[in-house]
């Protein structure tokens, strides 16, 4: 699939309650994000370029060199700018006397005909004598759509201060509504399932509810373009022959961390018994229990250079904790855990019965698939602190998967042991009861506010971006609860059963027991906050 190279303007205006930003609401019928409130934007289009005599303040090959391109930095721009006028009916455009134009300038005649590509944006500024100030544009961000979607694109976000005299108005063919709101009320709304937004509208309306005014907002954003980020293919070895692995590959950002130089040296693919060191005083062995829930294997981290703490020494295998004694000469200090599910914690007793560590995680709750012969020595609390030769891990409740899920963060590494808090290509399981869905995405929230660089599952390789992974994973889960609003609102009073079928028509018949567990989990979610309830079998839609 091709990855089209797009463009987005974010419009910023001062109100007495602060800055606000523009929304656009897309149709429907969209194939990509249907519904789902955005930026203005879109592709860049061939016809970009012949606008660049057009423009004032600042040279393309400044332009490039911000944006880490060789040229057609200004193209970006541009697009962005064309894609807002047609879209928001907002041009960011100067006469000839250098005035921002108004609302009532003759240009806004011909916005259907720029977005039905009858005149080009170089025409219109001939036409009517304007240029587009790219001064007036800052470079926010950079995002690429991962595999998976239908339509993938290499977007980079632009932020700019709505001209004043110029009224909104969605197009009414690719949006449908908009409006202007702060970036917390925005993100506040998304967070309560009343407003759906992507991952990137999320990352970016973070940025933006830092700043009480467009001035402050545009002097930081001049100031401090986003840092490149690798986006072309990276050298590994996998089955002892070399490899190119893509972006968004599994090994991807472990191959970028680990071999900065790109000399192919890293292993593209998870070897159960054979250590990696995945940071400094960190390996990783993967125990020899793949399967569909366990991916490659459990991750056993071992921390430590003399003395070591284990972390989720994994399923009660011989030759997986022969291993782990072999690789720490038996020197065991303490063993963590993260949740007693059968493929974590089984391990700890044979190790403290050779080692006599000691053992740190919550009991087991009730349920099957648990542990219930675990027995810790100490159950730390969200925000302990523990000592390892590696650094020191703070602790972190995430409750969701397991009610007693435990996540470990290594301070100075900022490398966050996410368990199956988080896990490497797919989404964990929330299986009521033991599982809750509304516990499951605070707690998500509540990791943004840890400082992460690299995320430790335990299952997969080392994931860079976290902060991206998380908002993704609360964005896939916030759709979902969407769909499942709209159904039970549709079909109230309803079966489970049928409004799965409704909510999950997406997914395979064959699977639709397994959604079916998951839709519960959404509905106690809604239940929760007094927006469901059930009588009897049936799901009811609560009155707003």
């Amino acid at each position: 699939m091709d990855i089209r190279p797009a463009a987005t303007l974010v419009l910023t205006r001062d109100t007495d309650n602060g800055l606000e930003v523009l929304l656009l609401q897309r149709t429907w019928d969209a194939v990509f994000l249907p519904g789902y409130y955005v930026f203005p934007g879109g592709a860049v289009n061939s016809q970009e370029p012949e606008g660049r005599a057009h423009t004032v303040g600042v040279e393309d090959s400044d332009i490039s060199q911000t944006m880490s391109l060789d040229e057609g930095g200004a193209d970006y721009m541009l697009a962005a700018v064309r894609e807002c006028f047609e879209e928001a009916g907002i041009l960011l455009a100067q006469d000839r006397p250098g005035h921002l134009i108004d609302g009532n300038h003759s240009v806004h005649d011909e916005r259907e005909a720029l977005f039905r590509e009858e005149i080009s944006l170089a025409r219109l500024c001939t036409k009517h004598g304007l240029t587009i100030p790219l001064d007036r544009l800052a470079y926010l961000s950079h995002w690429v759509t991962p595999p998976g979607p239908p339509r993938r694109f290499d977007t980079r976000f632009f932020v700019a201060v709505a001209p004043e005299g110029q009224v909104a108005s969605h197009d009414g063919t690719e949006t449908i509504d908009h409006l202007w709101m702060s970036p917390a009320q925005a993100l506040e709304e998304h967070r309560a399932g009343d407003r759906l937004l992507g991952l990137p509208t999320i990352r970016t309306l973070r940025v933006l509810s830092e700043f009480s005014t467009t001035g402050e907002l545009m002097r930081y954003a001049h100031a401090n373009p986003p840092e490149a980020f690798p986006d072309q293919p990276w050298p590994a070895m996998r089955k002892g022959r070399p490899v190119m692995l893509e972006p968004n590959a599994p090994a991807y950002d472990e191959a970028v961390k680990l071999d900065p130089e790109a000399e192919g040296s890293t292993c593209a693919e998870i070897l159960p018994g054979e250590p990696v060191e995945v940071a400094s005083g960190v390996l990783r062995l993967t125990a020899p229990n793949p399967g569909m829930m366990t991916g490659p294997g459990t991750n056993t981290y071992l921390l430590g250079h003399e003395r070591f703490t284990v972390l989720d020494p994994g399923p009660a295998n011989d030759a997986h904790i022969a291993r782990i004694l072999e690789l720490t000469g038996g020197v065991i200090d303490q063993v963590l855990v993260t949740h007693t599910h059968l493929d974590h914690s089984p391990a700890v007793a044979q190790l403290k019965a050779h080692t006599g560590c000691r053992v740190f995680g919550w009991p087991a709750p009730e349920g099957a698939g648990q542990d219930r012969e675990f027995r810790p020595d100490d159950q730390p609390a969200h925000g302990d602190l523990i000592v390892t030769e590696a650094g020191i891990l703070k602790v972190l409740s995430t409750p969701g998967h397991a009610s007693n899920h435990l996540c470990y963060l290594l301070l100075e590494q900022e490398l966050l042991f996410s368990g199956d808090h988080i896990m490497q290509g797919s989404t964990v399981v929330i299986n009521p009861p033991d599982g809750d869905m509304k516990a499951y995405i605070d707690s998500m929230y509540d990791l943004l506010a840890e400082s992460v660089r690299f995320i430790a599952p335990a299952h997969g390789f080392l994931m860079g971006q976290p902060a991206a992974v998380i908002d993704y994973l609360i964005t896939h889960r916030l759709s979902r609860e969407h769909k499942v609003w709209r159904a039970l609102e549709a079909l109230s009073p309803v079966s489970l059963k049928d409004l799965t079928a409704r909510a999950y028509d997406d997914v395979p018949a064959a699977i639709h027991g397994l959604a079916a567990r998951s839709a519960l989990a959404h509905l106690l979610k809604l239940e929760a906050e007094h927006r469901a309830f059930t009588e009897g079998d049936l799901w009811h839609a609560a009155a707003p």
